[in-house]
């Protein structure tokens, strides 16, 4: 089940604010979505999750096939009772991490042949194959099997020829994995990806075939794919305005605080992305001010918090009751303790989704161009 509702548009852009109401619950747009990628969103408890406004987290079915299995999953009900997540779900459907795997893998019209990373085991991903572990996950949206069209192949670019191969594979898949949703019963969401790399005529029939499909929503994928960010931005700016309005618009594996805004203004509603974790991890701290690295020598000696204005449980503390300083977080970087990342992690998650709260807020008010204008301002002055 899926329900889309455009409350609000942007006259200054292409911004909108919706409510998306799935399976599990409620979703309010513009939405930042933390990724959990084996099950857990890494160092962040659901508890977490929860108190600091999250309202939808990711799964990543190629993962979650590799371990736990479906065995596993089958014999919970799924993904939520599993990771003691009752919100919603959204799985991607293993095309990305296919495309990581390089020449390990091999695809033809059928589907992916790669051995296991995990144990060396010889594996067929189908589009069929995908549809039946997303099912067994019991996500709430489900996305269509995919080849991600790399920007280059062994440092030569990506030509438009071979975009077209890739984006018209995508599409006959998305097909087929329509058919096997539709004979699995799955009560959820299926939503099309939209590829053809960084060609506009390609995003663009790409767009115009899934939409004939008349899916429940639509993702923008293969960006962020070692492209250069202009080029990066280019597809932004052209392609999700241009999807259904009545549909959610999804854009995959983006990005940074600046990309999330922009995204909006291009009309983007739904975001997710590794980094606020993956950064966390080693030391990059997002905040109001712009990026701070903890491993700096001048924080050292540093009583003040990452973020001043954060309320989160790493700045300010339970209940308000004072969080923790720059210095400390410095010590437990350099000591190597896990406390660190996991408390960089709370925070950035946190800056993130608090990010889009205020996004949400300024288009509800109707002043997004002075929240995009500040925000950028605010960014640049440096922490």
């Amino acid at each position: 089940m899926l329900k889309f509702e455009l409350l609000t548009t942007d006259t200054t852009s292409h911004a909108r604010r919706g409510r998306l109401t799935l399976n599990h619950g409620e979703v309010q747009t513009p939405i930042f979505m933390p990724v959990g990628t084996y099950g857990t969103v890494k160092g962040v408890t659901p508890r977490s999750l929860e108190e600091m406004g999250a309202q939808i987290i990711l799964g990543n079915t190629f993962h979650l096939w590799m371990r736990p299995g479906q065995d596993v999953m089958q014999q919970f009900g799924g993904l939520h009772a599993f990771e003691n997540w009752h919100k919603p779900i959204l799985t991607d459907s293993g095309g990305f991490q296919v495309w990581s795997l390089g020449e390990m893998r091999k695809i033809s019209e059928e589907g992916v042949r790669f051995s296991s990373p995990v144990n060396g085991d010889k594996l067929f991903l189908t589009p069929e194959v995908s549809m039946q572990i997303q099912t067994v996950l019991n996500s709430d949206i489900v996305m269509q099997f995919d080849e991600c069209t790399p920007y280059e192949t062994k440092g030569k670019l990506t030509t438009e020829r071979e975009a077209r191969y890739s984006m018209e594979l995508s599409r006959r898949w998305a097909q087929r994995c329509i058919a096997e949703f539709d004979r699995l019963e799955n009560p959820n969401a299926l939503f099309g990806i939209v590829q053809g790399g960084m060609f506009e005529n390609l995003r663009e029939e790409s767009l115009d075939a899934l939409v004939q499909m008349d899916l429940p929503g639509y993702a923008v994928g293969g960006v962020s794919v070692g492209e250069p960010k202009d080029e990066m931005l280019h597809i932004m700016a052209h392609t999700p305005h241009r999807l259904p309005a009545n549909k959610p618009r999804y854009l995959m594996g983006v990005g940074t605080p600046e990309d999330l805004v922009e995204g909006v203004a291009c009309g983007v509603d739904m975001f997710d992305c590794v980094m606020p974790t993956r950064n966390a991890r080693n030391g990059h701290w997002f905040t109001r001010f712009g990026d701070l690295k903890i491993r700096n020598a001048r924080h050292k000696t540093d009583a003040r918090p990452v973020d001043e204005t954060c309320s989160c449980y790493t700045c300010a503390g339970a209940a308000g009751s004072g969080g923790f300083s720059r210095a400390y977080l410095h010590h437990l970087d350099r000591c190597g303790e896990m406390l660190g990342p996991m408390l960089a992690s709370v925070h950035n998650l946190h800056y993130y989704l608090n990010l889009m709260r205020e996004v949400r807020e300024a288009l509800d008010a109707g002043r997004f161009a002075d929240f995009r204008a500040q925000f950028k301002v605010d960014r640049a002055r440096g922490v």
